[in-house]
């Protein structure tokens, strides 16, 4: 088996795999997938396993920004993992993620993101469960009684707008220090923003996506850094309840719209979980923000069998909102917690030491629990599947 750059000539196989593994495409959607795909086959980001010059696997490598406590950061977007049904349980799918970890890393990304169809395999190579998409479903009467505070200025937008909205989720996430969330990037923001059956507004610190989804409304994005913004453009959704009984939206698990509801029982949230990867441990730690208020260091051993480069004594020093990650090298005897790159990886995304105790990821000196726990803190979501 060779796995190597796929180039544009393999797009027809890959197409192949892809229906057998995930269903048909319509005409209009294939036509996107290939001008979206086309860009980074020049960059290594279309990987395949071949047998011979069979196609049996490959892994694509989306180029994202992902924001970390505010800050952003090159990130991995792993998709398009496909085996060909002749050939799996050949090992084929743990080959092509090896490959995609190593790729990743080799192109600049500290950091990796993916949506599982199924755990073990991500698993068994250092992807741990970290944040989620989060859709809520609301009586769409109840969002019309979201009304704006004051004028704000909204205009439809389109292709065009990619810069604006780029711009607009750097000043929002930044502002409200989030974690999780990402975005593409300019071109296929231009893509997107060019879909006849969305409605599209732009405000100064917002934006809005949604579409009738059947008799019902989808939002797929409302980005806003702003009460006013807010109330705008969630007050648009809710002036189609004459007709709209439901609106289904992507939230944020403490989205301002939770608050902005008038009348608040019940809402159904659906949750469908990310898995997160620390691919480069000191660029990673360096990449990432933290709260400005907490300072203080701490000192973790971490295993990763994949990329050795992480694996070792590590000292983690932060303040001011910043952090680094200082090799210790293998003469270090300082007492330190034990985590494989799973556990780092959960941790780095929020989830709290005791969590990671308890469920057997973590183990060994606890004296920096608190600390780790206070510096990694988060919410991690996504607004966005990709």
């Amino acid at each position: 088996m060779e796995i190597r750059d796929l180039t544009a000539s393999d797009l027809d196989a890959v197409l192949d795999i892809r229906k057998r593994s995930f269903g048909l495409l319509a005409v209009a959607d294939e036509e996107n997938w290939r001008k979206m795909v086309t860009p980074g086959l020049p960059q290594g980001r279309y990987l395949g396993a071949f047998d011979g010059e069979r196609l049996v696997a490959t892994a694509r490598l989306r180029p994202f920004t992902q924001w970390w406590h505010g800050r952003p950061q090159p990130m991995a977007g792993v998709a398009g993992v496909t085996v060909s049904p002749e050939d799996r349980g050949r090992g084929l799918g743990t080959a092509i993620m090896r490959a995609a970890v190593e790729r990743s890393a080799a192109l600049g990304d500290a950091v990796s993101v993916l949506f599982p169809a199924t755990t073990p395999i991500y698993r068994s190579l250092g992807f741990e469960h970290a944040g989620a998409h989060y859709s809520a479903t609301f009586p769409a009467d109840a969002l019309r009684a979201i009304v704006p505070s004051q004028q704000v200025k909204l205009r439809r937008m389109g292709p065009d707008d990619a810069a604006e909205v780029v711009s607009v989720l750097h000043r929002v996430h930044a502002a409200a220090r989030s974690s999780g969330p990402m975005s593409w990037d300019e071109d296929v923001w231009r893509l997107w923003l060019g879909d006849k059956d969305d409605f599209l507004y732009l405000a100064d610190d917002g934006y809005l996506v949604y579409r009738w989804d059947g008799p019902d409304m989808e939002v797929e994005n409302l980005v806003a850094g702003s009460a006013e913004t807010a109330r705008a453009l969630w007050s648009i959704v809710g002036s189609s309840s004459s007709i709209a009984k439901q609106v289904t939206a992507a939230v944020a698990p403490d989205d301002p719209v939770l608050w902005l509801l008038r009348e608040r029982t019940k809402e159904p949230l659906k949750r469908d979980s990310w898995m997160f990867r620390v691919l480069d441990l000191a660029a990673a730690v360096q990449r990432r923000g933290y709260p400005a208020v907490v300072s203080g260091g701490a000192v973790v051993q971490v295993d990763d069998p994949l990329r050795a480069g992480n694996t070792g004594r590590w000292r983690l020093e932060f303040s001011g909102g910043s952090g680094s990650a200082t090799a210790l090298g293998p003469d270090s005897a300082e007492p330190a917690p034990l985590l494989g790159v799973n556990a780092f990886s959960a941790l780095y995304a929020g989830i709290p030491t005791a969590t990671l105790r308890r469920s057997g990821l973590m183990s060994g000196d606890e004296r920096y629990d608190e600390v780790l726990d206070a510096v990694f803190a988060a919410k991690p979501y996504m607004l966005d599947r990709f």
